[in-house]
């Protein structure tokens, strides 16, 4: 699929998808969603790819839904959600690569809820979240209800919900919702950084720990403590587990192939 809304390039194991349509805030319309689908789908299939980098153009991560295009004769919110923002979340959360959010202005509504979807989100100082949904009648979609109250409690998501604040980068790395807060200057190049370094990490390591926290939503300990030893048998049998003992007893550098 050719682009024409989104930018997409791979370098040093590092897919980076970056919005764009900066004249529009980055809203989400149906075309720059499905590229953003193919992108995902595209980083997934390519074995070079270890890790996943979403970003914005110009001042906003994105500003939501296109609603011009919402409210166009024909469309129907259902349709919307389940051909675009529930595809993307879907394919963010069960990726068997990480997946950083660098958010460089504004994230509201989907935006805000596709940037907290990510394994770990870095924003700008500058930068803000808002849950605008309720300010057009709506409640929060794109994973909202499920991710925001595991980050920040039930009371804390509720208001951000309902009284849609603009929440600020350290207020949203104080309260848990995200990773960090960094200078805007900086925010690419640490963005990049940390890409980089999951890239040369034990990717499959990564990937089954992403598995284990998806699980963990719907299970008790004791059904979590079965998930764990699942998956750590399938850890024990990886490349990367038999290279990182021995560099460990070796006392040198694990070189990880993701395997």
């Amino acid at each position: 699929m050719p682009y024409s809304k989104i930018h997409y390039t791979v370098a040093e194991g590092v897919a980076s998808i970056t919005l764009n349509r900066p004249d529009k805030l980055n809203s989400f319309d149906r075309e720059m969603s499905l590229e953003v689908i193919d992108a995902l789908d595209k980083a997934k299939d390519d074995t070079s790819v270890r890790a996943v980098l979403l970003t914005g153009e110009g001042r906003a991560f994105s500003a939501g839904q296109d609603l011009a295009e919402a409210i166009a004769p024909g469309t129907k919110i259902e349709d919307i959600l389940t051909t675009q923002y529930n595809p993307i979340v879907r394919r963010i959360r069960n990726l068997p690569k990480p997946v950083i959010a660098a958010v460089n202005g504004v994230a509201a509504g989907a935006g805000a809820n596709i940037a907290c979807a990510c394994d770990l989100t870095l924003a700008a100082e500058s930068a803000n979240f808002i849950q605008s949904f309720i300010n057009i009648g709506l409640i929060p979609d794109s994973g909202g209800t499920s991710t925001l109250p595991r980050l920040i409690g039930m009371q804390r998501a509720f208001g951000q919900m309902i009284l849609a604040p603009r929440v600020s980068a350290k207020e949203a790395e104080a309260m848990g919702m995200i990773w960090k807060a960094v200078p805007d200057a900086d925010l690419m190049n640490e963005a990049m950084v940390l890409a980089k370094k999951l890239a040369t990490m034990p990717t499959k390591a990564i990937a089954l720990t992403k598995q284990a926290l998806n699980r963990s939503t719907t299970n008790n300990i004791d059904a979590q403590l079965d998930v764990e030893n699942e998956l750590q048998t399938i850890a024990g049998a990886s490349h990367d587990y038999t290279e990182g003992v021995n560099a460990f007893l070796e006392k040198r550098k694990p070189v990880y192939t993701g395997e």
